[in-house]
This record gives C-alpha cells, sequence and structure tokens, in this order.
C-alpha cells in the first residue's frame, strides 16, 4: 500500500526532540513545541530556563520559527511518500521467514536487568514449528529529494531542509504505524493516543528501522526492499544498502504486545559467525556493517 501525504499532514507527528538534539541544541528545547506562540507564552517559556541556558533557548526559539515557517513552504509543492505491506511470517531461531525471504537477526547481548532474557526481533513472532501463520508489517518512507535543491544555494536553509526532511520521513512513519495499528492491521483498533504518547512509546507494537540498534546491519535494506519494492516510492538503494534519499527510513512492524525495543550490544565471534552464515555474504562485509557492535 501507498500513501502520499502533504507536509501539513504530519507536523503535527514531527518529533522535535531529535530535531534540536541534531542541531546539537539539547533535545529538552523540544519542548517548545507544546507551549501557545502568544509573546506571554514564550516570554514564560524563556524564563523558565536557568540563565546561562536562556541564549540557547532563544537560539531554538528563532530556529523553531525558521523550521515552521520552511515547513508551510515546502508544503506548497512538496509531498513525502510511504509504502507498507502487511505480509504472513513465521520465526525460526533468530530469522524471520517471510514466504521465501529470510530476514537474520541478531540476539541482544546486553540486559538491564539480571533476570530478563535476551532478547531477538524473532521472539515476538509466531515459530514455524506452531503450524500457524504469524503477521509482520515492511514500511518504508521518504521526502521529495528536490526539498534540499531548492535551498542549495542558502547554507543556513539547505541545512535547515536536511534536518526537516529527516523529521518529515519519521513523522510519515509514525503516522503510517498509527494508522496499520487502528485500521489496516487493525489490532488496536481501540487507541486513543496522543502525539506526545505515540512520541514516548505508549502503542501496542513496535517498528524496528534498519540501522538502528536492534537492526543494525544496513544490508537487510535489501531483504526489505525484495518484499516491497521501494522504488515504488522513489528510494533507491546504493550498493551497500543504504537509501537514497537520504531522508528515508525502513524497517519492520511487531505487534506482540509484549514486543519492545532494545539495542543489541557488542556480539562475540560466535554469533557474528553464525550471523554471517545465516545472511549469506562475504564475512568482511558483514564486519564493516556491523563494526559498531564487534
Amino acid at each position: 500500500m501507498i500513501v502520499t501525504y502533504k507536509i501539513h499532514e504530519l507536523t503535527e507527528y514531527i518529533d522535535w526532540l531529535y530535531f534540536f538534539h541534531a542541531w546539537r541544541l539539547g533535545a529538552h528545547f523540544g519542548q517548545i513545541s507544546e507551549i501557545h506562540e502568544c509573546d506571554a507564552c514564550r516570554a514564560q517559556w524563556l524564563a523558565n530556563f536557568p540563565e546561562e541556558e536562556r541564549s540557547k533557548a532563544a537560539e531554538a526559539m528563532q530556529l523553531y520559527k525558521d523550521a515552521n515557517q520552511m515547513l508551510d513552504e515546502l508544503d506548497k509543492s512538496h509531498e513525502i511518500k510511504g509504502i507498507y505491506e502487511l505480509l504472513d511470517a513465521n520465526s525460526d531461531g533468530d530469522n524471520i521467514v517471510v514466504g521465501k525471504v529470510v530476514i537474520p537477526l541478531l540476539r541482544q547481548q546486553v540486559r538491564k536487568k539480571d533476570n530478563e532474557p535476551y532478547l531477538c526481533l524473532s521472539d515476538f513472532i509466531r515459530p514455524l514449528s506452531s503450524g500457524q501463520k504469524d503477521m509482520i508489517g515492511v514500511f518504508a518512507s521518504s521526502v521529495d529529494p528536490n526539498i534540499e535543491k531548492t535551498y542549495k544555494d542558502d547554507p543556513y536553509k539547505h541545512i535547515l531542509a536536511q534536518t526537516l526532511s529527516d523529521r518529515l520521513a519519521e513523522a510519515a512513519v509514525e503516522k503510517m504505524h498509527e494508522y496499520v495499528r487502528k485500521v489496516a492491521w487493525g489490532y488496536a483498533k481501540d487507541e486513543n493516543l496522543t502525539i506526545k504518547e505515540m512520541h514516548n512509546v505508549k502503542y501496542q507494537g513496535i517498528r524496528p528501522a534498519v540501522g538502528y540498534p536492534s537492526i543494525p546491519d544496513q544490508t537487510i535494506n535489501f531483504l526489505l526492499d525484495e518484499l516491497i519494492d521501494m522504488s515504488r516510492i522513489g528510494i533507491r538503494l546504493t550498493e551497500n544498502g543504504a537509501m537514497y534519499p537520504h531522508a528515508s527510513v525502513s524497517g519492520i512492524m511487531i505487534s506482540h504486545p509484549a514486543s519492545t525495543y532494545f539495542s543489541i550490544g557488542k556480539i562475540g565471534e560466535d554469533q557474528f559467525n553464525d550471523y554471517t552464515r545465516r545472511r549469506g555474504l562475504d564475512a568482511n562485509v558483514i564486519r564493516k556493517f556491523l563494526a559498531a557492535n564487534l
């Protein structure tokens, strides 16, 4: 299923904490998106910061204003596209099997509490041995690549467009995932969450993205591409599995009520060799993509 969003449909889904983090201003300045835009409220927001932080807060306030002005400009001629498919799936050990496509995954090596299990995303999918089909969602989203070109002669606006593009791609996934949970898949029909609650992951299920802590291997994009054909929304994969346009997101959706986000952490040589075998690629290739986990 392909979806197209106008930018004004996504602005409320933007997580401004990550926007300000990208500008190295501190994620806590993202709270500015929650205040009323009148002068009195803005002045009170500034006054709440300790004196040594007020200049940064004022900078964040101006940046937020510039960002919203740019969003209004971009809304006139640019759209964000998303794609998702709901597919029969089962787990097989640390793999997720979707038809003929086998998605190898890694098992967590760091846990927060001693009594917790070491998790793998496949743990949240019904196993092949059960004889019953389960389901996963496979998704991707991407911005119009011409957004960045619009401001190529203005360094400040060019960087602003880049960081907003990243947030819009994520916002599209947030909105798309909400629709999948409540309508398309419908496993959470009665969900009634605020945007802030969604950003705080209060919904049932998860949507781990490729390149993030639980799916660190970027080459998994090639397998997802086999399932949903990302070119249908203009995404092209490089020889290393990176996505173009750069402001693109891909991953899988899992509905299990106990599913949770986690980080793989450092893996041992035994798990590396097992993963390399299951992935079916040269060990030197996999070592490059898992460098942070070795």
